[in-house]
């Protein structure tokens, strides 16, 4: 008899643990709610933003360069971006450039000009990639993250945490995130990374523009309202930035923030590949991994024996703490779940 009352009791336990978790599982938006509004957000945002200049306003950009110095282009303030220059000069510096230099200062290709300045266009195969790999290097990060929050079901959560900035000569870039709880004992399968890979390969296919869209902390915040890790880090990175606003992308329907400029589209990614998935161990959003990959530009392939070594060394886990106290980037040697929906 005891024994049965016993058994009741865990059965109701578990009905109420069942409900419970249903209920949480209710009252938490899809994930495509959570883009939707996002991009909504975004969109708002950056029609206000284009709103500033009712009056097409002319300035000059003076631009910098192998075979270029000396050309002067006349383009419109608050429209025209570095890309809208590459417009002007050749298909090369469309099809090549990566990121720019304004006035000095990195400028991602599709943020507009608001003023006057000197621009030089920059590509991996400069004399000097260093800036150019360190975008690079974040875009396959983001790149990942955006796949990552998509591939798995919807039952499952996925909180993309702060993005390590890592060196190229790390040998992996990284994107750290929680997964629900319910995935705490996965192990992802080397058919898990494939599936993960193949997603990467989908978005690069469709050469999708990061489109780079400064804002202040509240709107921010908003964008993020969904999620309180995020909105931490928006708070942080407000409160490191000189004028007290953050950077934030949007690549297909993916909204993400960014600690540097990112390159100009997916479609310069060439060989890219999700190497690993290491777990971290609990942290303040649950249990945190590391997941990893390896990339080369369209403009820098590698041998498939090259490739294989370089895979190898990226499937280690990159310890960041570590990396930190490195010296900076270099430019790469040229020699069941996931599920999608």
């Amino acid at each position: 008899m005891a024994t049965r009352s016993a058994c009741r009791a865990l059965e109701r336990r578990f009905a109420s643990a069942a409900a419970a978790a249903a209920a949480a599982a209710a009252a938490r938006p899809l994930v495509a709610e959570v883009r939707s509004q996002r991009n909504a957000v975004f969109s708002r945002e950056q029609a206000r933003q284009r709103a500033l200049y009712p009056r097409i306003e002319k300035i000059e950009v003076s631009m910098q360069g192998p075979g270029l110095d000396g050309t002067l282009l006349v383009m419109n303030r608050g429209m025209s971006t570095p890309l809208s220059c590459a417009r002007h000069l050749t298909e090369y510096h469309v099809n090549n450039s990566v990121l720019a230099l304004v006035d000095g200062e990195p400028w991602p290709l599709h943020q507009p000009l608001t003023d006057s300045c000197s621009m030089t266009l920059l590509t991996f195969k400069d004399s000097d990639p260093t800036l150019a790999n360190q975008a690079y290097w974040r875009s396959c990060a983001a790149l990942l993250g955006q796949v990552l929050q998509t591939a798995f079901k919807d039952d499952y959560t996925v909180e993309l945490l702060s993005t390590p900035e890592v060196p190229v000569t790390s040998g992996a870039f990284c994107c750290d995130v929680a997964l629900d709880p319910q995935l705490d004992s996965w192990t992802p399968s080397e058919e898990s990374l494939r599936s993960l890979t193949k997603g990467a390969q989908q978005l690069i296919h469709k050469d999708l523009p990061w489109e780079p869209l400064e804002v202040a902390p509240s709107v921010a915040l908003e964008v993020f309202s969904h999620s309180r890790c995020k909105q931490e880090e928006v708070e942080e990175k407000a409160a490191q930035h000189p004028k007290g606003r953050v950077t934030l992308y949007r690549c297909g329907d993916h909204v993400l923030l960014s600690a540097g400029p990112l390159v100009a589209r997916t479609g310069l990614c060439s060989q890219y590949e999700v190497t690993a998935l290491h777990s971290l161990g609990q942290g303040p959003w649950g249990l945190h991994r590391r997941a990893q990959g390896l990339s080369l530009p369209l403009q820098l392939q590698a041998h498939h024996t090259v490739w294989r070594k370089l895979r190898q060394r990226a499937e280690k886990l990159v310890e960041v703490s570590r990396l930190e106290e490195a010296a900076p980037p270099s430019p790469p040697d040229s020699t069941p779940p996931p599920t999608s929906q």
